[in-house]
């Protein structure tokens, strides 16, 4: 995930590019969830983290939820990415299983204020949101079929991933990981038990 990082000017220079501009917004508005949460968060509060002005937030971002919405595309697009990167397709499938949940975790890990807000807070806003949510859910399904679609996981009767599993086993970890979350809990701590169930539901079948 997206992990925010603070800014030592106060306002940017005119060697800045838009890029810059918006990736401080970004980590303004991470650091304010991370402090006191979606909901209490004002636009004021991003732009103070972000030590730039209303006037630069308006020029990137219609409003707050505008931007959580882009803060959240760039964390889950950079969290799939991660987990792709770490699977080696020519391990055994039960690596594979735990190379990828450590990856995910790790990444969820690395901002837990921002992945409990994406799974507690984006289903009751806007259409913008609700569209992120469907559109991720289809990024992580196409994720994990494309890794569990191998010649290791056909050589031990495992794979292709059925839609409706890996939407199963979507669901599962995201609450796994949130009501962890809300415990006061590593996220770590699921590690073992996310790799056994998503190995007992995507192995071989009888």
């Amino acid at each position: 995930m997206i992990t925010a990082r603070r800014q030592r000017h106060a306002e940017p220079s005119a060697s800045d590019d838009a890029g810059t501009f918006r990736q401080r917004l970004l980590d303004g508005l991470a650091v304010s969830i991370a402090e006191v949460g979606y909901r209490n968060t004002t636009v004021a509060d991003v732009v103070r983290h972000a030590r730039t002005s209303r006037r630069t937030f308006y020029a990137h971002f219609s409003d707050k939820e505008a931007c959580f919405v882009a803060l959240l595309t760039d964390a889950n697009e950079e969290m799939i990415r991660q987990i792709s990167a770490a699977v080696d397709p020519s391990a055994l499938w039960t690596s594979q299983v735990r190379q990828a949940i450590e990856a995910w975790i790790a990444s969820a890990e690395s901002a837990p204020a921002i992945t409990l807000s994406w799974i507690r807070d984006v289903p009751a806003l806007g259409t913008a949101a609700r569209r992120l949510q469907r559109d991720v859910m289809e990024s992580f399904i196409l994720m994990i079929q494309t890794l569990c679609d191998t010649d290791e996981w056909r050589s031990v009767g495992a794979g292709p991933v059925a839609r409706p599993l890996a939407i199963m086993l979507l669901g599962g970890l995201r609450e796994l990981i949130a009501a962890t979350v809300e415990d006061g809990g590593p996220i770590s701590d699921v590690t073992e038990v996310a790799v056994q169930a998503s190995i007992a539901l995507l192995g071989p079948r009888a």
